[in-house]
């Protein structure tokens, strides 16, 4: 059957995530560095360890796991919403964020303005926001041909959110957001989901993500036709899992799916 939708990841597929995290957290630690003394290296290793054990205590791990919401997601995100998975993850978030940056000045026998660090990480990561390379160019020439359809995991706030400020919702045909759904990538019924939105059958779409285990994966699992990874250097997320395509970045993409389109 011929190829009448793609179907976009968001994250390190569309716009950069997890470097911008590391960023973000970069400067929050430079940040404790002049104001209170810390030393950068220890914090940044500090701030590691003990978010992953607050995370573990994580009273709404449930929710966070079937969508994909992540620690680094609850130092920014304001989850509005009036769910009761939102209303009780935006409590416990807020208090997270300031019992991360408590305990990890704590570890250096410091102590100060943990709110303000909290407020530098938030403010640092959605300043520091950009695009993947050719992405706004590669979505323009495929909407000429295609529907776009955007499935992304993540907080229905944030992952919104991110859309906006990327100047990439003009794009999309359709978007399913995990959070908003409470299921998430690989779960095949949310691709189901957005194929039924775009009114498509799965053998007539394509996948592009940059996540295995939950891209390719979840793709495959719903009957996509095909599944593209994008290689993003230093952030793969390896599983036992094969790709149709693989490519290392978005400029790959129209060449591909023209061979595809004319074998």
């Amino acid at each position: 059957m011929p190829i009448q939708a793609i179907l976009f990841d968001l994250d390190d597929t569309l716009i950069v995530d997890e470097a911008i995290s590391k960023s973000a957290l970069k400067m929050t630690a430079a940040l404790a560095a002049k104001l209170h003394g810390a030393d950068t290296a220890q914090f940044l290793a500090d701030a590691g360890r003990i978010s992953q054990a607050l995370w573990r205590d994580n009273p709404c791990q449930g929710y966070c796991e079937e969508t994909g919401i992540t620690a680094e997601e609850c130092l920014w995100g304001n989850f509005t919403g009036e769910s009761s998975d939102l209303v009780s993850l935006r409590a416990w978030a807020m208090n997270f964020r300031l019992s991360l940056f408590d305990a990890v000045l704590r570890k250096q026998g410091l102590t100060g303005d943990e709110e303000g660090l909290a407020t530098e990480f938030s403010a640092s990561r959605r300043r520091l926001q950009r695009l993947m390379p050719d992405a706004k160019e590669t979505l323009a020439r495929l909407k000429a041909v295609y529907q776009i359809g955007l499935l992304t995991n993540g907080a229905p706030d944030l992952q919104r959110e991110k859309i906006v400020t990327s100047g990439l919702g003009r794009f999309f045909d359709a978007v399913a957001v995990s959070g908003e759904h409470r299921i998430g990538k690989p779960n095949p019924e949310i691709f189901r989901l957005l194929l039924r939105e775009l009114g498509v059958a799965p053998a007539e779409a394509v996948m592009v993500g940059n996540s295995l285990a939950r891209d390719i994966a979840g793709a495959q699992a719903a009957g996509i036709a095909r599944t593209v990874w994008i290689q993003v250097p230093g952030s793969e997320e390896f599983a036992d899992v094969t790709p149709d395509h693989t490519i290392l970045g978005l400029h790959e993409l129209p060449p591909l799916l023209l061979a595809l389109t004319n074998p």
